[in-house]
């Protein structure tokens, strides 16, 4: 265990450094599709006049495409859950009920996003990597609307539905595609908050557990933060690893720095 920490901490500062310098012509190597959420999509708040160009948001997925020289499908979308990941109609927490409706997405697609995917892999099969994010809206809704805000039994059934629909999601692909998939597992928003970083640990226990089933490996999101906010004690807000907001303190969201940590954790499992 130790062993990895240091290999993640070496891959984190060198990753780190290269994906700051100057971007470099790269050759095609295939295709890569990414699916998932707002950390996935790239997702800032308060982007104003950005939001309609999806190009205008990057993330770990586009960085780490033009690190690989990948050809990039990044079907992700802001608000999305592990069911409506499958269906669209399922409870969203802004992607079909919000985002889809006011602004474009990375690639363009109807209906559902694992129907994109599935389609995306049977038209393309020079795919080398399927990336997924998926699953922290799921315990946001949870904590909105169950009676003890997802603390107690509620949490345990929300983190129950999230594993059986991340093995339909990841059945499907599997369907199609026997390459590459890896899961970028999600970071605490506090190292220094117990109960929060608990919880943290059993999402991506669950997710991890479902993800290994299908022959999938884990880009360890949670230790590459956690990582690169030693310096300031714990706190990826001080570290500059999550977007500051206009009012104080930090969002939810990955800032650049954040999105070359989950990079390099990506790299490292890649």
């Amino acid at each position: 265990m130790l062993r990895r920490f240091l290999v993640l901490a070496a891959v984190v500062i060198a990753a780190s450094s290269l994906l700051t310098a100057p971007a470099q012509a790269t050759s095609r190597h295939g295709g890569y599709l990414a699916l998932g959420d707002s950390v996935a999509f790239g997702y800032r708040p308060e982007a104003g006049e950005d939001y309609p160009n999806a190009a205008n948001f990057s993330g770990y997925a586009e960085k780490y495409a033009a690190l690989r020289g990948l050809r990039l499908a990044n079907a992700s979308c802001p608000g999305e859950t592990t069911g409506s990941l499958l269906v669209v109609t399922a409870p969203s927490n802004g992607c079909e009920n919000g985002y889809r409706l006011a602004y474009p997405l990375h690639v363009s697609y109807a209906g559902s996003q694992i129907g994109y995917a599935v389609q995306y892999l049977r038209t393309h099969r020079d795919t080398r990597l399927v990336t997924l994010t998926i699953g922290a809206n799921d315990m946001f809704l949870c904590q909105d609307n169950t009676p003890d805000h997802c603390t107690g039994a509620s949490f345990t059934a929300a983190l129950n539905q999230v594993s059986r629909n991340l093995a339909s999601i990841l059945s499907a692909v599997r369907a199609q595609y026997r390459g590459d998939v890896v899961l970028v597992s999600y970071y605490s928003l506090d190292y220094r908050d117990p109960t929060q970083v608990a919880q943290v640990k059993a999402i991506n226990a669950a997710l991890t557990q479902v993800t290994r089933r299908y022959h999938g490996k884990i880009a360890d999101g949670f230790t590459a933060f956690l990582l690169a906010s030693l310096r300031t004690g714990g706190d990826p807000c001080a570290a500059g690893l999550l977007v500051k907001l206009s009012t104080g303190g930090c969002d939810v969201h990955p800032s650049a720095a954040g999105h070359r940590a989950l990079t390099a954790a990506l790299a490292f499992a890649h």
